[in-house]
Order: structure tokens, then sequence, then C-alpha cells
């Protein structure tokens, strides 16, 4: 893999992270959906459907903040990456030899 490839690299991670956040999220909204489809008390099934819900929002907020933190974090690496690039590496400066003791 070449050096530039890193911040794909990391964009890829960050998707499959909000994949498998979504997921979850979509799992655990299917479950409290469940139960409030079960629940025979009004009251209860208004409270899971309201959890299910902001299950759901608060996912995708989650999921928002986790890409724009790894598009920022790739952007960034890409640009010092450039950055250092573009730049003259350091000279060299001639050492003195070392003397042998005799």
């Amino acid at each position: 893999m070449a050096a530039g490839d890193l911040d794909v690299l990391i964009r890829s991670m960050a998707k499959k992270q909000v994949k498998a956040l979504t997921d979850a999220a979509r799992k655990q909204h299917g479950r409290l959906m469940g139960m409030a489809a079960k629940a025979k008390d009004k009251d209860i099934r208004d409270r899971h459907k309201h959890l299910a819900k902001n299950t759901l929002a608060s996912a995708a907020a989650a999921a928002r903040r986790l890409q724009v933190t790894a598009e920022n974090a790739a952007d960034s690496y890409a640009r010092s990456m450039k950055k250092a690039a573009e730049e003259k590496p350091p000279a060299k400066t001639a050492k003195p030899a070392k003397k042998k003791k005799a």
C-alpha cells in the first residue's frame, strides 16, 4: 500500500463503522417496536415507540459525527503528506570522522 492510500483506508474504516452503527440501531429499533406492539398498556406502548424513535435519531447523529470526524482526519492526513512531499529534506551535515585511539 502506498503512503497516500492511508487516507482512503481511514475513510473506508469509518464507512464500515457507520454501517455497523446503523445496523445495530435498526436492530434496537425493531426490538423496541416489537415490544411496543406487544405492550398491553398505552403508556408503555408510547414509551417504547418514543425510545425506538429516539434510538434512530441518536444513532443517525452519532453516525454523522463519526463520518465527519473521519473525513476531517483523512483530509488532514492527505494535506500533511502533500505538504511533506513538497518540502525540501533537511540538509545533512557532515560528521567529523572519529579518531582511533592507539
